[in-house]
């Protein structure tokens, strides 16, 4: 097969691989981009960089499939959507009119960037969405979702908020954030949620016992974050890594002492799968994230976190990697259920997350 017959076969697979959240969401591209770490949590980013980062993910996609960019109203207070909005507006227009955005909202912050709380009051939707929309420059937000539940506030009162967006024609599509499966059917009862964000990886898979066949049940799709656990089982983290200052790795559990040298372990079994098949750590856990949607009936669409073309490049190549039955028997014997090492967030921000209640 010549390069130019391997492109087109790998465009083709690709455009028939587009994935559906959930029995209401758009269909989008296998993969979506998330962005946060253009902006916030991970040390200093390349603005320029992140800019053409974006450019290659939605030019990645074949003519005609929507892209997902997935962001925060709070990451870097507001550059993350002021950053999209930018590479958007430089970006070719068919490019720019199929990318879709998913935005959360509800995290309060301080001047210092610590997080306060949530509020998911009902006027308080409408002002968070009211300013994201005038840093994204765009008249909709494709997806929208409160990125943690307030606890002080009924999910049913936010979810209507962001269905009365809805119906104004501000919003597309309701989204949820880390929530657990009896909050999901109370969301679900109020309006339709096209799909759930939430951790889903080798090493954090706690929502199989009772969130995904919920969502499954329910007709949600699951957007998948944390796939590669914030880099950790990406094949490139070493125990002599040095973290920027304002890197939130941190201060995570599964990056502290001997908790790291634990899954540090764990990555070198998956190595050893991944060069098997001749592919990258990386490709291989993003892979089985992909492989699972099928497997269990739900489209799950994976969001991976590159900040670099290159990064993102081998994310891609992610989508051309074929596990069968043996080869994910290797990876679950590699890395088992529950085998992680620490909890996914610090006690303080695990206690937030209504999807460990």
């Amino acid at each position: 097969m010549t390069t130019n017959e391997s492109t087109h076969a790998t465009a083709d697979r690709r455009t028939a691989d587009r994935r559906t959240l959930g029995s209401t969401g758009p269909t989008v591209f296998p993969l979506g981009l998330g962005c946060m770490g253009m902006s916030a949590l991970y040390g200093e980013a390349d603005r320029a960089e992140s800019i053409a980062t974006i450019h290659a993910y939605l030019d990645a996609a074949p003519d005609g499939t929507h892209t997902l960019l997935d962001t925060g109203d709070f990451y870097g207070m507001g550059h993350n959507e002021l950053l999209i909005a930018e590479a958007l507006s430089t970006a070719p227009a068919e490019a720019r009119e199929r990318a879709l955005t998913s935005v959360k909202f509800g995290a309060l912050r301080t001047v210092e960037g610590g997080f306060t709380g949530y509020d998911g009051r009902p006027e308080a939707v409408k002002n968070f969405l009211a300013y994201s929309l005038q840093r994204l420059g765009r008249d909709h937000i494709d997806i929208y979702r409160i990125a943690r539940v307030d606890p002080d506030v009924p999910i049913e009162e936010t979810v209507g908020a962001i269905a009365e967006a809805v119906e104004a024609g501000h919003v597309r599509h309701i989204g949820l954030s880390e929530v657990g499966a009896d909050t999901l059917r109370r969301a679900a009862a109020v309006a339709p949620i096209s799909d759930l964000q939430i951790e889903y990886s080798l090493i954090s898979r706690g929502i199989e016992a009772e969130i995904l066949p919920t969502a499954r049940e329910l007709g949600i799709g699951i957007t998948a974050y944390g796939v590669l656990s914030r880099g950790l089982i990406s094949g490139h983290f070493t125990l002599d890594r040095a973290l920027a200052p304002g890197d939130f790795r941190g201060m995570s559990p599964r990056f502290q002492g001997d908790n790291l040298h634990r899954n540090l372990d764990l990555v070198e079994a998956l190595r050893k799968v991944a060069e098997g098949k001749g592919v990258s750590v990386a490709q291989t856990a993003i892979a089985w994230v992909l492989a699972q949607g099928p497997r269990h009936g739900v489209d799950i669409v994976p969001l991976v976190g590159a900040r670099r073309r290159d990064r993102l490049t081998e994310a891609l190549g992610a989508m051309d990697v074929s596990l069968d039955a043996a080869n994910l028997a290797a990876i679950e014997e590699a890395v088992p259920v529950g085998a992680a090492a620490g909890e996914r967030y610090p006690a303080a921000q695990m206690a937030h997350l209504d999807s460990e209640h």
